[in-house]
């Protein structure tokens, strides 16, 4: 294998393990070497990512091509870089039978946490992007039962761009694995007020009967 360049730093295992392992990337799964030596998968993202090539020889822990530019110079770019190339081939990769193993058991791990609401009763969660488009929106969690989106509970995952999970991962998961998909939550909250149910048309009533109640004051 290629040695690792004095220019990239120095790090226990590999750039992926690394890097899944930072606080706050715990929703990423490691993505598979050759996947992302398969150029195929890549098809479309050295238009999108500064410094491709060197991000990729990041990413793998290759030895870059040295090309005569300041390299300490240009080394936090490439590490940004890497990190948003990571990402997108995540999104990809996650729609794979392998990705898609890999996350399911960081699923059942309840690796992504529980639904807040309370009819969902702990409902296990799965991460998901309301864009494709990086830069757009950070990650959300989706709950399968309420089919509702929610903004993570910790901080820490707040960074995290939603393209690197996508809009379709919850939906292909639980498409392979239906047998995982649990169903709708039978109960819904009911307001209510001294024990009787609110009727939907309370609120609007009582706008206009306030409205009402302020003209007649004028006219008074």
């Amino acid at each position: 294998s290629s040695g690792i360049n004095a220019e990239w730093p120095l790090r226990p295992g590999s750039w992926i393990n690394w890097f899944c392992g930072l606080r706050g990337n715990e929703y990423f799964c490691e993505v598979d070497e050759d996947y992302i030596q398969d150029k195929f998968n890549l098809t479309g993202l050295s238009d999108m990512i500064p410094h491709y090539k060197k991000a990729l020889d990041m990413i793998l822990d290759l030895e870059p091509d040295d090309d005569g530019d300041d390299a300490q110079g240009q080394n936090d770019l490439v590490e940004q870089a890497a990190e948003m190339l990571y990402g997108l081939i995540h999104a990809r990769y996650i729609l794979t039978n392998r990705g898609l193993a890999m996350m399911l058991e960081k699923y059942q791990n309840s690796e992504f946490g529980t639904c807040i609401r309370v009819f969902c009763e702990n409902q296990l969660m799965l991460p998901i992007g309301l864009s494709d488009n990086p830069g757009e929106s950070m990650v959300k969690l989706y709950c399968p039962k309420c089919q509702d989106v929610y903004v993570p509970k910790s901080s820490r995952y707040h960074h995290i761009d939603g393209a690197y999970f996508g809009t379709s991962f919850p939906h292909m998961l639980f498409m392979v694995h239906p047998e995982y998909r649990p169903k709708p939550s039978p109960s819904s909250f009911i307001p209510r007020l001294y024990g009787f149910k609110i009727h939907p048309l309370a609120y609007q009533l009582q706008v206009e009967a306030s409205v009402h109640w302020k003209e007649s004051r004028k006219r008074a």
